[in-house]
């Protein structure tokens, strides 16, 4: 039934999300979801939204996730977009900013939907190589262009950069806008958000997928200057006038609100991550220096593709890439509980006899 495709889904090349196994007894280290459960309060406003309101249509404008968000950032709710999941405020941004004459610049080792989203809305786009560290090079960017995408920390590198070093890259490029996905910045990183009220040309984009524990709920915002704000609903009002239901604005601002929880759950993954870099390097592993839940390592004597086959054996998963080349020798591991980081080490001794 290709026949009936329009030329757009011919040339796509789709982007492929991490696996959802549905086996038993998994230890499931490859999709970067949050080992510890979302905020009680969360949970409770989740709760508090069954009833006979669900007939009507919710907030087109979600003021009360706004106002959450622009609190807890202390910014104003004018610098605040909200959409379901930060792949779907990522797609507005591309459409709505990033579509010009020039091309948008990124990594050529990064989020893999970038390309998708240039693909689909016929995006010209430059891939930048990192550095031989895996790192990105700021100077590399001080070129014509019609926009800058990058995450900090990187994925699937884990690799951060330096906030003075955004600061210089939006300095170097006041005529396009440099969009800061900060999808793992919370266990780590610096958060770009400081920098919004000097910049009006950065949106920094953020997700309730990771350090928030509600990847199942699809919650994604963007802060930036209120014109940049605007562009995106403009998209979004074009597209869908109410991408977040009763559910989805209720359990967000209650996980934005509970700051105690968040602390504690992201220092909780960061420890874990800590003690789990030693246990790697301690067999052998080069992992990457990670401000995100996950970390990128290689073993210097065996494929990466193997490792993650034989940990599959094991009922242990882990995320491969086989593309570009250049990082098919790593293998992507979500920190999970330390009972998890424990299975997967323990598993990889027995594997690297």
């Amino acid at each position: 039934m290709s026949r009936y495709w329009s030329s757009i889904v011919h040339d796509l090349t789709p982007y492929v999300p991490g696996e959802q196994p549905k086996l038993p007894n998994l230890v499931k280290l490859n999709t970067n979801e949050n080992p510890y459960g979302p905020s009680p309060k969360a949970l409770e406003a989740l709760r508090g939204e069954v009833g006979d309101s669900l007939r009507l249509y919710p907030d087109p404008n979600s003021d009360r996730l706004k106002e959450a968000i622009a609190a807890f950032y202390g910014v104003k709710p004018a610098q605040v977009f909200v959409g379901n999941g930060s792949d779907e405020v990522l797609a507005h941004a591309f459409l709505a900013l990033l579509k010009h004459d020039e091309p948008v610049l990124f990594p050529d080792i990064t989020y893999s939907f970038y390309p998708v989203y240039c693909g689909l809305y016929g995006i010209a786009h430059r891939q930048l190589p990192l550095t031989e560290s895996f790192e990105i090079r700021v100077d590399d960017y001080f070129r014509p262009n019609g926009g800058i995408i990058f995450p900090n920390p990187n994925a699937p590198t884990g690799c951060p950069l330096a906030l003075a070093e955004i600061e210089r890259l939006l300095q170097a490029n006041t005529g396009s806008v440099v969009v800061v996905d900060e999808a793992y910045v919370d266990f780590g990183a610096e958060s770009a958000v400081g920098l919004v009220d000097r910049y009006p040309n950065l949106l920094v984009i953020h997700t309730l997928s990771k350090s928030r524990s509600l990847a199942g709920l699809r919650v994604g915002y963007a802060i930036g200057h209120p014109d940049l704000i605007e562009a995106l609903g403009r998209v979004k009002d074009s597209f869908n006038s109410y991408p977040l239901d009763r559910f989805a604005i209720a359990g967000a601002a209650a996980a934005i609100e509970d700051r105690a929880y968040f602390e504690e759950t992201c220092a909780r993954v960061v420890a874990t991550r800590t003690r789990m870099v030693t246990d790697l390097e301690a067999l052998g592993f080069e992992v990457l220096p990670s401000a995100a839940n996950f970390v990128f390592a290689r073993h210097g004597q065996h494929d990466g593709a193997e490792l993650a086959a034989r940990l599959r054996e094991r009922s242990i998963i882990v995320r491969h890439f086989k593309n570009p080349s250049r990082i098919a020798p790593f293998l992507r591991i979500t920190v999970g509980t330390d009972g998890q980081c424990e299975a997967l080490v323990g598993a990889l001794k027995e594997i690297l006899v």
